[in-house]
């Protein structure tokens, strides 16, 4: 753990991360530089609180203070090309992570969830597993607070669920997970990343420093990319999968099947619990080996994960109008996001391409038309929004009809009117957000808020219409 009294210390990045580094570390007796490359009045307005603690904020720099650090703590999204970390690189002074800076600071166990996709579900889930068996525990990291923001609370817990990506793991040195899962390996973050091998270099740092008791839990496609690579976790391996049936824990006709010597039969019947689709079979799966790791009863972890609904803008069923489902999922940002999303909508009949995507946002140099051939199988059309349309029309074009249009709220009425019964409406972007929206979820709420007045009329003429359903209702075959 660094000591970090009377250290003179440089954050780089001030956004949601870079923030409450600085409350730590000056709260701890540092004294703080914050500096950020944008100045614009919502940062301003963000950083006044820190400014008024009497730590030192410079805005709108590429330069760095002329002043001695004895070391810098760089926030996951600034990117290593830019001005400020240049400027940096030629210094002496000693870098880390903003994960690396919670991790040394925790005084618990930690627990890590990383993967391309499905961390954040996942660790709800072992959080809903935890606190259901009387353990005290918090999630942090990439999707929710700060692992800094709770760094302070962790002596009173017995583990902290880390939800990581490829950005903040880029930066650790000393991190080390008593359990460890990837879920998949898809490549995300194409614009910091050359290759689909150096992101899942990155990903498997997580395991780096893992010993022989440890345990690392890994989908077996994740697995086997890993070893192809020359990465072998030194921890005892517990494997799954939603279609490798050697896997350890694997999806059987609904049933999520364990061949673990002490764990062997069935665990979970996916008819059963409230979440859909084989990724969040392999989010269940992960869920249960580290309750196992762990020492949790099954019957235990089964009586609250059936109970668990992923929530919003993850697959979540807004709305049925006249057999028509209106899916938002826009915390989809990547396409193996998209495609978990398609394998997981209901079928068309007699397995034709019956969902009218809604995609498209800033682009982030991913190679759309790899997602192709399930676009061919799976859409009926796609409506395009954002930056990127023009290039996601490019790849997809010889694969579905494919409309560019000026708006969300467009994109839903048009897919709306082409919808028929049966038919699913999907917002699964496969892009960040940032060229029309604040995040995610304002997109996954602006896109409810469409389907709310798409429904609401619908309902107001045809009152009596059988199966109708209103709206955020699930169907009684959900």
């Amino acid at each position: 753990m660094i000591d970090l009294a009377n250290k003179q210390v440089l954050v780089v990045g001030l956004g949601n991360r870079g923030r409450p580094m600085c409350e730590y570390l000056h709260r701890h007796g540092a004294t703080v530089t914050g500096v950020d490359h944008t100045d614009h009045p919502v940062l301003r307005a963000a950083v006044a609180a820190l400014r008024e603690a009497g730590i030192k904020i410079e805005l709108g720099v590429s330069a760095l203070p002329n002043r001695w650090f004895d070391f810098a703590v760089i926030s996951p999204g600034v990117p290593p090309g830019s001005a400020l970390m240049k400027a940096l690189e030629k210094t002496d002074v000693p870098v880390i992570g903003e994960l690396e800076l919670g991790f040394q600071q925790t005084k618990c166990l930690a627990l890590a969830i990383a993967g391309t996709n499905g961390k954040g579900t996942t660790a709800e889930m072992v959080e809903r597993i935890l606190t259901h068996a009387h353990r005290k525990t918090i999630v942090a990291g990439h999707a929710g607070q700060s692992v800094c923001a709770v760094a302070d609370q962790t002596h009173e817990l017995d583990y902290l669920i880390l939800q990581v990506n490829a950005l903040q793991l880029e930066r650790v040195e000393t991190l080390r997970p008593s359990v460890a899962v990837v879920l998949n390996l898809g490549w995300d973050f194409q614009e910091r990343f050359a290759t689909a091998d150096d992101y899942a270099r990155v990903v498997a740092k997580v395991f780096q420093n893992q010993q022989s008791f440890d345990w690392a839990i890994v989908q077996s496609e994740a697995l086997a990319r890993l070893r192809s690579l020359g990465v072998k976790p030194r921890a005892k391996i517990v494997t799954f999968s939603a279609t490798d049936e050697s896997a350890d824990i694997h999806l059987e006709r609904g049933l999520l099947l364990s061949r673990l010597d002490d764990w062997a039969g069935p665990l979970l019947n996916m008819d059963q619990c409230r979440v859909r689709g084989p990724h969040n079979a392999e989010n269940l799966m992960a869920a249960l080996a580290v309750g196992r790791a762990l020492r949790i009863p099954l019957d235990q972890m089964i009586e609250t994960l059936k109970t668990y609904d992923a929530g919003a803008h993850r697959c979540e069923l807004v709305a049925e109008v006249n057999d028509v489902q209106f899916i938002n999922d826009s915390k989809a940002t990547n396409l193996d996001a998209l495609d978990k999303a398609l394998r997981a909508a209901r079928p068309g009949h007699a397995g034709q391409p019956n969902v009218w995507l809604i995609a498209g946002g800033v682009d982030r140099g991913e190679s759309f038309h790899d997602v192709g051939p399930q676009i061919a199988q799976r859409v009926k059309g796609a409506f395009l929004i954002g930056e990127c349309s023009d290039k996601v029309r490019a790849a997809w074009g010889l694969f579905t009809p494919c409309t560019a249009v000026g708006s969300l709220l467009e994109a839903v009425t048009v897919a709306a009117n082409s919808a028929s019964a049966g038919d699913v409406v999907l917002l699964s972007p496969a892009c960040p957000s940032f060229d029309q929206f604040r995040n995610y979820q304002q997109r996954g709420e602006e896109f409810c808020a469409a389907v709310k007045t798409i429904s609401r009329g619908v309902n107001d003429e045809h009152p009596n219409k059988p199966g109708r359903i209103s709206v955020g209702q699930k169907s009684e075959t959900e």
